[in-house]
């Protein structure tokens, strides 16, 4: 097999490492940046896309939502038509450039990406920058749920009509209840959840699909260390050993009384290796 050959095994196998601390987001960039179509591509979207689909088809593997994935959040974003979309987790920008642009055909007017990882945060910004985006994508650097906080505080962020998440798994239950505390995830607010399979993430699931009865009588899972047992060590970990310490707020409780409708939607990551959607509306708010 030769080294560029498509390896589904080999390629999950890397993807679970989850960071390959190897520099190859910050390669990607120069490979775009000198890439013999440069000119073309710039205030392409599609084409930015294209560039960062063949970095990871030809040199090295990228933690990307893919193609069926992606075709599935702009097909619903085409519906939804958010005025505002928050994205968890950016990582090298590729579902800024693919969702923003949706959002901006579909009249949206603000794609926020939120991300931890202050080099991955400029590759984003340079790559929406490339695409012709930076009017509507605006990057926010640090912990997610801080970010949150502060877009609230500071009235930059009201509502969340939108939310896809797709950044630390434990924190997915723990940033969801934080919207929802500060009313800025309510009825008609639509979320979308990556890797619910593959990794997996049994307490969010399990949050979203709860009664709102259940939900009063806060059920949940225990925690050690403030992540949930559900997690196998390995999700639990791969993220804090190389950001550091990932502190959760495990006495959050939301607002118990919002009403979702989800529905899990099969689809397979870039790798081949079969995984699903969670696709969420909080349809109401019981009094």
């Amino acid at each position: 097999m030769a080294a560029n050959d498509f390896d589904p095994a080999r390629k999950y196998q890397e993807q679970e490492e989850v960071f390959f601390d190897d520099g190859r987001e910050i390669e990607l960039l120069h490979f775009i940046y000198n890439h013999k179509d440069i000119e073309t591509i710039r205030g392409n979207s599609a084409k930015v896309l294209a560039a960062i689909d063949e970095y990871a088809r030809t040199k090295k593997y990228l933690m990307n939502v893919g193609e069926n994935k992606g075709r599935i959040v702009v097909d619903l974003i085409k519906e939804v038509k958010p005025q505002t979309m928050v994205e968890l987790g950016g990582y090298v920008g590729y579902s800024a450039v693919l969702f923003a642009s949706a959002v901006k055909e579909a009249g949206g007017r603000r794609y926020w990406t939120l991300e931890r990882n202050p080099e991955f945060a400029a590759i984003i910004a340079s790559l929406t920058d490339l695409a012709g985006l930076s009017d509507i994508v605006k990057v926010v650097v640090g912990p997610s749920d801080a970010s949150i906080k502060r877009l609230h505080s500071t009235a930059a962020l009201g509502h969340i009509d939108m939310m896809f998440l797709d950044h630390y798994k434990p924190a997915y239950t723990t940033d969801l209840k934080l919207c929802e505390e500060l009313k800025l995830v309510t009825p008609g607010s639509v979320l979308v959840a990556d890797n619910v399979i593959k990794p997996g993430n049994p307490p969010y699931l399990e949050y979203v699909q709860m009664t709102c009865e259940q939900k009063r009588a806060n059920t949940k899972g225990s925690t050690v260390n403030g992540v949930d047992t559900r997690f196998a060590n390995r999700t639990a970990q791969q993220y804090l050993n190389r950001e550091g310490q990932e502190k959760l707020d495990e006495t959050r409780v939301g607002n118990p009384n919002l009403v979702y409708k989800s529905e899990l939607i099969h689809s397979w990551e870039p790798s081949g290796v079969p995984d699903a959607l969670e696709i969420t509306r909080c349809t109401g708010e019981e009094k």
